[in-house]
């Protein structure tokens, strides 16, 4: 066996299953959106593609580093001048780390293409979270079953009964959604939407005091549709108080825009919307 060899190859094909590995990482649908609606791909779970993905890239770092280690003298060669002395900063070294550079630097200003690449991927998973469906509240799957009806507010017996009809017995009340959904070799949307009910909740004029899941992810406009609320007024209330508001852009985007977190935006509207709801 020749250990430079394996070494080299080792790298190449770690590199080739990273890059795979890191293309379905692109698209998959953000976390709570692919636990809800337990998403897989070709069998593989979110987390356990994020797993493999974590672990092909240290393979890739330690045999890249022995590939280095072996190939030591021909990479000084590189950095060395026609005089044959040795010098790190060449021009193929200095083009290199330009190039690295302005990745990194384009990336953190956000500036395209590099902020194009950011951006398509959080259309794709936006577009999946429309598709999948957005859980009640962050991490609903994880809630334990009476809680989670409680929270919805639907009606206890009524939901258990729902199951019952549809061939599903939970173990105890308190029993872990997402165990229920396993259990039946569901998602825990498909759970959820046996027992919810059959007729759409009425949209609530008051916005809760932690926003719903998927709430950064939605418009200005959105928003308040789904909430009743005036975005005329809204707007015009923001825009007293220095904010800029552009009603297609998302809640993220917005806060951003003006320089706050999403949670401080989602609290001023919620303030507004109190104010103007007296």
């Amino acid at each position: 066996m020749n250990i430079r060899r394996i070494t080299s190859l080792t790298a190449l094909i770690a590199f080739l299953f990273t890059l795979f590995t890191s293309i379905i990482l692109y698209i998959v649908p953000q976390g709570r959106v692919a636990y809800w609606a337990g998403w897989h791909l070709w069998g593989l779970s979110k987390t356990q593609w994020g797993n493999i993905h974590i672990n092909l890239g240290f393979l890739f770092i330690i045999s890249i580093l022995l590939h280095i280690y072996y190939n030591w003298k021909p990479i000084l060669n590189y950095m060395k001048d026609k005089q044959k002395n040795l010098k790190i900063f060449t021009k193929d070294f200095n083009t290199a780390l330009v190039i690295t550079m302005a990745v990194a630097l384009g990336t953190f200003f956000m500036i395209p293409p590099f902020s194009s690449i950011l951006s398509l991927s959080e259309k794709i998973k936006n577009d999946a979270a429309a598709k999948y469906g957005e859980p009640p509240f962050g991490h609903a799957e994880e809630a334990p079953f009476n809680s989670l009806v409680k929270k919805m507010s639907f009606d206890y017996k009524e939901s258990i009964a729902k199951l019952e009809k549809s061939g599903i017995k939970i173990d105890a009340p308190d029993q872990i959604f997402l165990q229920i959904a396993k259990k039946y070799d569901l998602s825990p949307k498909e759970v959820y939407d046996i027992i919810k009910p059959e007729e759409p909740l009425s949209a609530s004029k008051v916005l809760p005091a932690i926003p719903a899941s998927g709430s950064g992810n939605k418009t200005f406009s959105q928003l308040c549709t789904q909430y009743q609320l005036n975005p005329e007024k809204i707007a015009k209330d923001l825009e007293l108080k220095g904010m800029v508001i552009q009603r297609d852009k998302s809640m993220k985007e917005l806060a951003s825009l003006n320089k706050k977190t999403s949670i401080q935006l989602y609290d001023m509207i919620k303030e507004i919307s109190e104010r103007e709801g007296k």
